[in-house]
């Protein structure tokens, strides 16, 4: 609980969350004074701290920005210094870090070359983690700013099983299997709408990408319709198969003649305890499996794995990280997990008690670089242990483009199906705006034609 009068109490409480959980019973007063300096006064168990600092200026946006900083730089110094320890990312309460510093880069406030430093001292962030937002940059290749270059996505929010951490609207095969025909059917409706909608508008698409759930839970005929409907001269295009018992010789064929250059196979963990653990049914010899039926048929593969799951120390996570890097990916995404709230993990309030996640996950992140694998992409999500992140790496100049475009928010996105977000990016008006499908499969089928009205309003302008 946060006592506070000051005009950014949402961001101060998020920070407020990292340090102490969900619900913290710290009370904190903070107050701003301007006469001529900034001051930043925060009241904690009978104590009180101040920070002084210039008085901002420019426009009252980059002013408010600016205060909303000290605000929380200063909230951030005061619990350092009542609880006697750091967070990995400091006062920084984002998403995005990459696109903090590109912003800090794009306005002139400082040089790429000092990022890691301009990190460190503006917002506490460690050098650790500095230093890998700088990396990061340098390796965000293929970034095209054109508002009339956009992203497609389709969601399938239908998987095999439920996993334990699983937060998304997702539904289980067999509860919805009755709704998926007339599902496809709803999608290859608003598919078509948004070709003429593009058409209309000059739009051009750069990427494709189906994810969900798990497209791949989609029967070989079933993924033949929803592909036949989407032949776009793109550059990329990508296909989740993330539960690797879904994917089959059939299938993979399928993605071949639509043009499928990339897919995703997560196993998330290589232990067969913490697989049935967490809710998936598949076997690690199942993604030895399919990675080869993948090799074979020439595609591109992005794995996942996830880094204090329920059960696991540090031994099964490098055991679960030497085995893909045995594999050799293009692509490595290391996941912290993250307590969702609607998951079966967060609702349990199951404790797990891991010790040193932060300097296990900076060696599992030293590890992949020292593998030849680069970071391409960070983000980080509410409620993830440790206040972390999760990275993305590539290997031989590879990359996911549409990873990029979606974590940086640099391209506007055209997304059909249900619980599906479109997203239009202004470039020069630097503003975005957004438009999400209903969540739920049958809502989604019986208002296909509001949704579909939505999304050529967002795009009309």
């Amino acid at each position: 609980m946060i006592k506070t009068n000051t005009e950014f109490e949402k961001d101060m409480t998020d920070l407020l969350v990292m340090f102490f959980g969900e619900n913290p019973e710290e009370k904190f007063c903070h107050t701003e004074i301007c006469n001529g300096k900034l001051f930043e006064k925060i009241e904690a168990r009978g104590q009180t701290f101040g920070y002084e600092f210039p008085l901002p200026e420019g426009s009252e946006l980059k002013k408010k920005s600016l205060r909303k900083r000290r605000a929380l730089f200063s909230l951030y110094k005061t619990l350092e210094e009542l609880e006697g320890r750091s967070l990995p990312w400091g006062s920084f309460t984002g998403i995005r870090p990459t696109a903090l510093a590109r912003g800090a880069i794009e306005s002139g406030e400082v040089k790429e070359h000092l990022i890691p430093e301009f990190l460190q001292e503006e917002y506490a962030i460690s050098r650790e983690k500095a230093l890998l937002v700088a990396k990061t940059l340098k390796n965000q290749h293929g970034i095209i700013r054109n508002d009339n270059l956009i992203d497609f996505y389709v969601n399938i929010p239908i998987c095999p099983s439920r996993c334990l951490y699983c937060s998304f609207i997702s539904n289980e095969y067999d509860r919805v299997k009755n709704l998926i025909e007339p599902y496809i059917d709803c999608l290859i409706k608003e598919i078509r709408e948004m070709r003429k909608l593009m058409s209309d508008k000059a739009l051009l698409v750069r990427n494709v990408y189906v994810g969900g759930g798990t497209p791949s839970v989609l029967s070989a005929e079933q993924l033949d319709r929803v592909l036949c409907e989407l032949s776009f001269a793109s550059t990329e295009f990508t296909v989740e198969c993330g539960r690797p018992e879904t994917i089959t010789r059939e299938k993979l064929e399928v993605l071949e003649k639509h043009g499928v250059g990339r897919i995703c196979i997560n196993p998330q963990t290589f232990s067969q305890a913490t697989l049935k653990r967490i809710g998936r049914n598949h076997t690690k010899e199942d993604v030895f499996n399919a990675y080869a039926l993948a090799l074979e048929k020439g595609f591109k593969v992005n794995m996942d794995m996830i880094i204090g799951l329920p059960g696991e120390k540090a031994p099964t996570i490098k055991k679960t990280l030497s085995a893909l890097l045995d594999l050799y990916p293009n692509n490595i995404t290391l996941h912290t997990l993250s307590l969702k709230r609607g998951s079966t993990l967060f609702d349990s309030h199951e404790s797990l008690g891991f010790k040193n996640l932060s300097a296990l996950l900076l060696q599992c992140e030293k590890t992949l670089m020292d593998s030849g694998y680069k970071p391409y992409y960070i983000y980080r999500q509410k409620y993830q242990l440790g206040a972390l992140e999760n990275v993305g790496f590539f290997r031989d100049n590879d990359i996911c483009q549409f990873n990029i475009d979606s974590m940086e928010e640099t391209a506007s996105v055209i997304a059909v199906g249900a619980g599906a977000i479109s997203k239009r990016v202004f470039n020069l008006q630097n503003r975005i705006e957004r438009q999400a499908n209903v969540k739920f499969i049958q809502d989604y089928i019986e208002r296909i034609d509001e949704m579909i009205e939505k999304k050529k309003n967002l795009f009309e302008s």
